[in-house]
This record gives structure tokens, sequence and C-alpha cells, in this order.
């Protein structure tokens, strides 16, 4: 109320004194900068420096840039005109020093022709986006007739439905080109290879089913995303490829790609698309059938995998992968992050696939020591695992973060030895996590976990857990011994835990600690001597915090999350604290 009178008589003082602030003018300028975006221009302004390089005119209503209505600029080389009504653009001819100029989301498919007149003025053009101007091939090719020494061009969201064969025959020094979301379903032969310097090239978001032959081998970012591919091939010999990022993603891809050539691949990313298998000579029923005469055998896969020493970043989330053959990935000797991600994985295994007599191999066998993976992260959630086999760590020696969760696994204790991976031993096959010198995050979230074992995570450098959504969760206090200097972040969140299935020893090191959506109505005790930072115990059952625990956080708490506790109110004791 008191801010309402107080805004009420500064504006009636305001009236009474006639004081009107003066509005900003429409463009800001400086000697060789100026911008007028989005100032509801009508038409080209008026009074512009003689020197002025850069101009931003996006996000008007201009529509006529003719050449009566365009003054001499000859210091100009930067225009941006993207986001207004424009036709006709013939006026950009008195422009002759122009290096970068930005016309997307305008109109330019209409009187096209006399607009193709005014381009063949810019030949100094380096940068030119089209997008979003409705333009079809052959108008495309009429813009760049005469633009010989542009670098960059960005056509997304026009109606191109394929590219000829001539139609970059103007640019041949393109070296970045986006052609996506432009409903091409076609690429005629020859049509990209004119451009020997290209090396970024984004064809995301169109309708292309089959690339079988391709060869552009001085690429060094593909992104073909979000097309309906079945097949991508590249073709043999005349050396290797230069191609450092492919992208794959939302395609209909049935196997692992064959890139032979492939040795500078760093980024590699398959997710969201059909991959049954790696192995596609396999026929099992549930498993990949061979569509394409195309395709290969599976010696050509394998070396497909050898080529990819390069490799850092593998993505395979989003597939239908029933098996995971870690030996697939043995020549990846750069491999740092896998995801795996969302498939349907059931068993972890060393070979490809399983023969007679080679189930004790891809069981309790030992990993080959000069077979070592150089993975650091491994996203593995989403899946139906219900063991990793005893070897899995030694396969992983550098791993340091894995996400497991909405999985099937069951911890094992520090004190089960080597009855893990299906032994019979137990009626339930469980996992080890204790003794892994180099992992540091785990995730064993929405895993169905009913109970933790003593010193389950014993011998592991942990810095963060979590066990979040198992609901039911029994924690006894030996469980998390192990962790006491090591674990940082613990994450508790959604398991419907009491009072007595919530114990944890003196933690250290916890800064972060997440308690939310429990059945506590007393915090821990072990977790009075932890420096924490975070703690979230909202929606639980607490009256109150207990004093003795918030004196020894008063100076490492920064911030407390208490929504949905039954706070006595009369009992606030704490907050002095």
């Amino acid at each position: 109320g008191c801010l309402l009178l107080c805004l009420l008589l500064a504006i009636v003082g305001a009236q009474a004194g006639g004081e009107v602030k003066p509005r900003p003018p429409p463009c800001q300028q400086s000697l060789t900068k100026v911008s007028c975006r989005a100032a509801g221009l009508h038409s080209f302004p008026e009074d512009l420096p003689q020197g002025v390089k850069h101009l931003e005119l996006s996000h008007n209503l201009l529509q006529n840039l003719s050449e009566s209505c365009l003054p001499t600029l000859g210091q100009l080389e930067h225009l941006d005109l993207r986001s207004n009504l424009l036709v006709a653009i013939s006026g950009l001819a008195r422009l002759p020093r122009l290096h970068s100029l930005l016309l997307g989301s305008n109109r330019l498919h209409h009187n096209y022709r006399d607009n193709v007149v005014a381009f063949s003025a810019l030949r100094g053009l380096e940068v030119l986006d089209l997008s979003d101007n409705g333009l079809e091939s052959h108008m495309v090719e009429g813009f760049l007739g005469s633009l010989a020494a542009l670098r960059v061009l960005h056509l997304p969201g026009n109606r191109l439905s394929q590219l000829p064969a001539g139609i970059f025959q103007g640019s041949p020094r393109l070296s970045e080109l986006d052609l996506s979301n432009s409903y091409i379903m076609d690429i005629e032969e020859g049509a990209l290879e004119v451009l020997q310097e290209l090396a970024v090239l984004s064809l995301a978001l169109n309708s292309l089913h089959c690339l079988s032959s391709f060869s552009l081998r001085q690429l060094q970012v593909l992104n073909l995303s979000h097309n309906a591919l079945e097949l991508f091939g590249w073709e043999e010999g005349q050396g290797p490829y230069l191609l450092q990022v492919l992208d794959l993603s939302h395609n209909r891809l049935l196997s692992f790609p064959q890139l032979p050539a492939a040795h500078r691949l760093v980024h590699l990313n398959l997710s969201h698309n059909a991959i049954t298998s790696l192995d596609p000579s396999s026929h099992h029923p549930a498993q990949f059938v061979l569509h394409y005469e195309e395709m290969v055998s599976f010696n050509a896969l394998l070396g497909t995998a050898a080529s990819l020493t390069h490799l850092a970043e593998l993505d395979l989330s989003y597939n239908c992968l029933q098996l995971l053959p870690l030996l697939f990935f043995r020549a990846m000797h750069s491999l740092f992050t896998l995801s795996v991600a969302m498939n349907c994985l059931q068993d972890i295994t060393m070979e490809l696939l399983a023969r007679d007599g080679d189930e004790d191999r891809n069981g309790m066998a030992t990993w080959p020591e000069d077979a070592a993976l150089s993975v650091r992260s491994m996203d593995l959630h989403g899946n139906a695992i219900h063991t990793l086999p005893c070897w899995f760590f030694d396969a992983l020696p550098q791993l340091e973060a894995i996400d497991l969760s909405s999985n099937s696994l069951r911890p094992c204790g520090a004190d089960m030895g080597g009855t893990l991976g299906g032994s019979s031993l137990w009626a339930e096959p469980c996992t080890a996590f204790h003794n892994i010198p180099h992992l540091q995050h785990l995730s064993l979230r929405r895993n169905g976990l009913t109970q933790l074992l003593p010193h389950t995570f014993s011998q592991t450098p942990l810095l963060s857990l979590d066990l979040s959504e198992n609901r039911g969760l029994a924690m006894p206090r030996a469980a998390l011994e192990g962790l006491e200097h090591s674990l940082q972040q613990l994450r508790l969140r959604g398991n419907h835990m009491d009072n007595s299935r919530a114990e944890v020893p003196c933690l250290n090191e916890l800064r972060v600690l997440d308690l939310s959506g429990n059945r506590l109505n007393l915090l821990p005790t072990g977790l009075f001597c932890s420096p924490l930072q975070t703690l979230d115990v909202s929606d639980n059952e607490l009256p109150a915090l207990p004093e003795q625990a918030l004196a020894g956080w008063t100076h490492s708490l920064q911030a407390l999350c208490l929504a949905g506790n039954p706070l006595h109110c009369c009992g606030l004791g704490w907050l002095d604290a």
C-alpha cells in the first residue's frame, strides 16, 4: 500500500511539474556502428554517418530497398536486415564493399529475378543469410551466381526440395553451409562436390532417406540429424576423411554406420535411431535383419570400429540394443564418453555374439589386460540390466562416472567377495560397487533397491552418490562406511524412508544432501558432523530441526529447503541457530 501510494505521488508530481522524459532515439549509433533494431521503421533511416561500417536494421517493417530509397554508404561492410517484410532489394547494388549481409526471415521469393540482379554487384560478399525466405532451388542458384568470394551461407527454412548439380557453382569457396529444414529429399551427384573448401555442413531436419556414397573428404562437421536415413556409407579409397563431428541422430539407421576411413572423427551421435545390434551379420529375429545389399559383412563393421581411434564421444542412446559387447569398443583408444541410455539392454558381454561354449567368457571370465577401455563417463540409464559381469569395472579402469539409474541392479556387500554376476551361491545376482579405484560419480536411482548391505561402496572414492526413488529403501549405518572421507553429494530423494531406514555414518566431506520425499521426523545423527552447504528435507514429517546440528552448520549451510513439513510454530527456537 505504501509503495503504491509513493508511486502514485511520484506520477502526479511529474505530471504537475510538466516533466516528460524524452523517448530514447530509435537508433543508437557511434562513428562506425548504427543499430536500429526493432525501431518500427518503415523506410531506410536517413542521416546516417558516412563512415558507418556496421548497420543493424533487423525486426523492422521494411518492404522495399530500391536504389532511390538507399543512401550512398560506400564504407558499409555489415548489414543486418533479418525479420523484415522485404520483397525488393535492388538498392543493395549501391553497397560495393559489403562483406556480410543478413536477410533471413523476409519475402525474397517475390520479385526474385530483380533481386538476383542486385546480388550480381556484391562480388565481395563473404557471409550471406537467406534463411526463411521461401526460396526454391533455382532461386538460390540465381542469387549465388556471382558470389565467388562467399564463405558462409545460411539457407535453413526454405523450400529447396532437391539440390541440383549446379546450385553452388557460382560460390565454390564456401566453407560453411546450412541447409537445414529445407524439405530436401534428393541431392544430385556433383551438387556438393564442387565445394572443395567446405568444412561445416548442416543437412538437418530434411527428408533424406539414403546417403550411400558420401565423398566430401574435406568436411570437418556434418549434421544429418532429423532425417529419414536408413543407410549411410562412405566412398573408399583416395585417402582419409577429415571429419571430426558427425551427427546422425533422429534417423532410421538399423545398424552402426560404415565409417572405414573416419580416422579423425571425435564426436559421433547415433542417438534416436532404430539400431538393434552392433552386428549386421546376425540373423537372430530380435536383432538386425539385413535390408540392403550395399551393407557389407561383419568384418567390415569391425574395421569401422578399428578406424575410430580418435573418437572421444559416442552417443548410442534411444536405440533398440539388447546386447552391449564391450570388446566392440576396444580399438577406440580415445573414447571418453559413451552413452547407451534408453535402449533395451539386458546383457553386457565381451563378444558381439556368444558362441556355444563361450558362456564362461561372457560371464565369470577375466577381461583381457590388453583390451582396457579408455571410457571415463558412461550412461546406461533406462535399460533392463539386472547385473553387471564381474569383469565390467576391470574393462573400464579409468571410469569416473556411471549412470545406472532406471535399471534393476542389486548391489553386493563388500563381505560377499566374489559372489557376483549371477553366482549360484546367492538367490539373486548382484553387482559389486566396492574397490573401484577411479569411480567418483554413481547413480543407482530408480533401481527398485530395498536394502543396502554393509560396506557396499568401501574402497571406492565416490564424490557423488544418487540412491533416489528406490521406494522403501533400507540403508543401515554400515552401508556407507568407507565413504567418510570422500563423499560430497548424497541424494536419497523420494525413498519413503522412515527414521529406522535412513542411517548414515559421519561423512566428513558431505556438502550436498537431498532427503526430500521421505518420512523422517528426525534427522540422522550421523549428519551432524558433516559440513553441509545445501540441505533439502522438504516433504518429510519434521516438526523442527535439531539445534545441535544447526549450530554445527552455522558457518557452512547456504541453502535449506523445508517446504512440506509439519513445523511446530511454537517451537522455532532452532531458527536462531
